[in-house]
């Protein structure tokens, strides 16, 4: 059946109490200057919004004599780009898909980073290894588990021939709202038309100069999934930075560490670089976790304290 949709002029932008009354939707759709919204009875329609009214994907609304009025976040994930840019990936989310695939490969520390970020966002993040019909894809898929599996589910298949999509439909009909989020070519939008058919995404290939993706996504879109659950589409980016991580987040939250068990680090408070009695050096001098998991956390790390330091100096300066 074909939605209705009809245009309103939305004024309201920030926070207020649920006591407003209006008619209760979500937004599943950011233009820039407007948004599509999802009321309760199905209806779908176009409110006008400012450009920088900081609206996203996922906010529950309320919508009421053409002024829409955001109600207040369970979760929201946010990134920060190459040139310091912070954006927000989505709102209300529960769960965090983020793809890779075989060809191209994801940047160094890609996956860390939201692995890290979601967790901090109180979401659960699980892995989509996509494009497994590819002749390289098995040693892609063997080293993405060996490093990966032990702390997140990692779902194999591939978009293409809609092998392994079942696993990952029966995990999101439990009702979970999750984005993807993943750089530009790994196949995001030809898993979303797998899951669901009705979409229909504009599906891009590779640069063969460079083989990196051909970003077709411009605008996040908010999907019901046929059987069950709901799922954001994002636009490919190259790069997941951090925002408001700190370094004990990062030591918390850092894929790999779970191999410290019962282990406990000597001081609470150990950022596992040099302290007495850290737990993850001692599993890294044992081998359990190896030297380049422990290298590219002691990147990332060196990365939030460098933002610590910056953040401070600006609090003094101000």
């Amino acid at each position: 059946m074909t939605s209705r949709r009809k245009v309103v002029s939305g004024r309201g932008s920030g926070d207020t109490p649920e006591t407003v009354p209006g008619r209760r939707g979500v937004i599943v759709a950011h233009h820039g200057v407007s948004v599509e919204v999802r009321f309760v009875d199905g209806e779908r329609s176009m409110v006008r919004v400012k450009r920088s009214s900081g609206h996203v994907v996922g906010d529950d609304v309320l919508v009421r004599d053409e002024v829409l009025v955001r109600q207040p976040r369970h979760t929201e994930l946010r990134r920060r780009d190459a040139m310091g840019g912070v954006h927000l990936v989505g709102a209300n989310l529960d769960v965090l898909g983020i793809v890779v695939a075989a060809s191209p490969p994801p940047p160094a520390g890609f996956i860390d980073r939201a692995i890290v970020s979601a967790r901090a966002a109180g979401l659960d993040p699980f892995l989509v290894v996509n494009k497994c019909d590819l002749d390289a894809a098995a040693d892609a898929v063997a080293a993405l588990h060996a490093i990966y599996a032990g702390s997140v589910t990692v779902f194999p298949l591939s978009a293409s021939t809609g092998t392994g999509l079942i696993p990952l439909r029966d995990f999101f009909s439990g009702g979970h709202r999750g984005a993807f989020v993943g750089t530009t070519g790994v196949g995001k939008s030809s898993l979303l038309n797998a899951l669901c058919p009705d979409v229909d995404l504009k599906v891009g290939g590779l640069n063969l100069l460079n083989y990196k993706g051909c970003n077709t996504t411009t605008v996040s879109t908010l999907h019901v999934l046929p059987d069950g659950g709901e799922l954001v589409d994002t636009p490919g980016f190259q790069d997941f930075g951090l925002v408001d991580i700190t370094m004990h987040d990062l030591a918390a939250h850092y894929p790999g560490f779970e191999e410290t068990g019962q282990t406990a680090c000597r001081f609470r408070n150990c950022r596992h670089r040099s302290e007495p009695g850290c737990a993850v050096i001692e599993l890294v001098a044992q081998g359990r976790i190896t030297a380049e998991r422990y290298a590219t956390y002691l990147d990332i790390l060196n990365e939030v304290e460098s933002g610590e330091i910056e953040a401070r100096q600006r609090g003094w300066r101000n």
